[in-house]
């Protein structure tokens, strides 16, 4: 099968296609074959190894990838396709379904043509009004701002702002708290403002032109979604009590988390941003285009024509 690989860290060059071996599953994997997968500047950064934190976080993702080469040469941490073959052992899924699923758990892996998941990844049936294309962007990102969001508690009517609404997680995350019946404001570049409206945001900001900080405005919940600002730099915009969440926050994804977005989307609440669309061939194409930092949802590799 056809894989794209990195096996040393660098720009977007380093990533090349090879042929390797086909996995076979395990008695309790089942085997997907990958219709479309993402790059997502998770993705990016662990290629690039430019990881944000501190030293001790640089550390420890440097036990996760690997000191001098990468650990894991094949990237993707979401996917979406059919399931080709099962382990004996396999009783939630059958050959032929369509499922969508993070790889995160599993090593990443979904910039390849196949790929073996556990039967307990985080994995479920594909919703029935998604494309492939669609559906491969949900599980990360999704998962991601639903679990943050679900931490502050949101009522009918509270404020929320989300930072970087236009971004993969931020593109969820306008759409889930407007789930909560909460008032939404965005906050986005002057390009992507009409984008943030049709997701149904209520109140936009031009974060070129206007601090939100400086505003006077306060807020229930400050969710930022691209991990770029702090508690401290937004405490004169919360209301007394309120929240403040990061997606360098996040917690373990979890499967019941992937069905509930799966519901949403199914009843129309929730749809998906893609910005582009590219071949595995022209996957060095795609990580260049998300490393300029303008992307507006999601990058999507097309891995069957």
């Amino acid at each position: 099968m056809k894989a794209a690989v990195y096996e040393e860290y660098g720009p977007p060059e380093v990533v090349h296609i090879k042929v390797i071996e086909k996995p076979v599953p395990k008695e309790n994997e089942v085997l997907v074959k990958v219709i479309a997968t993402t790059v997502s500047r998770g993705d990016s950064r662990m290629r690039g190894l430019d990881i944000p934190g501190n030293a001790f976080v640089r550390f420890i993702a440097r036990i996760f990838l690997g000191f001098r080469k990468p650990k894991r040469p094949i990237l993707g941490m979401q996917l979406a396709g059919d399931i080709e073959a099962i382990g004996k052992d396999v009783s939630r899924f059958k050959i032929g379904d369509p499922i969508f699923a993070s790889t995160y758990g599993s090593g990443m892996g979904a910039h390849a043509e196949y790929k073996c998941l556990p039967e307990d990844e985080v994995m479920a049936i594909k919703p029935t009004n998604m494309s492939f294309e669609e559906a491969a962007t949900v599980p990360t990102p999704g998962i991601g701002a639903l679990s943050q969001l679900r931490k502050a508690n949101i009522q009918p009517g509270h404020q929320v702002l989300i930072y970087g609404a236009s971004g993969s997680v931020g593109t969820f995350a306008v759409q889930i708290a407007k789930t909560f019946n909460s008032i939404v404001t965005g906050v986005c570049s002057t390009t992507n403002l009409e984008l943030v409206r049709s997701l149904g945001a209520d109140r936009l900001i031009d974060r070129t032109k206007d601090s939100f900080t400086e505003s006077g405005e306060t807020y229930d919940v400050i969710f930022d979604a691209v991990g770029k600002i702090s508690k401290s730099q937004c405490k004169g915009a919360l209301k007394e009590n309120g929240v403040f969440l990061s997606i360098t926050g996040q917690s373990p994804e979890k499967t019941e988390e992937l069905v509930y977005l799966k519901e949403l989307i199914e009843a129309g609440k929730v749809r998906s941003v893609i910005d582009r669309t590219y071949p595995l061939d022209e996957i060095v194409e795609a990580y260049r285009y998300v490393d300029t930092g303008r992307k507006k949802g999601n990058v999507v590799i097309r891995l069957v024509q």
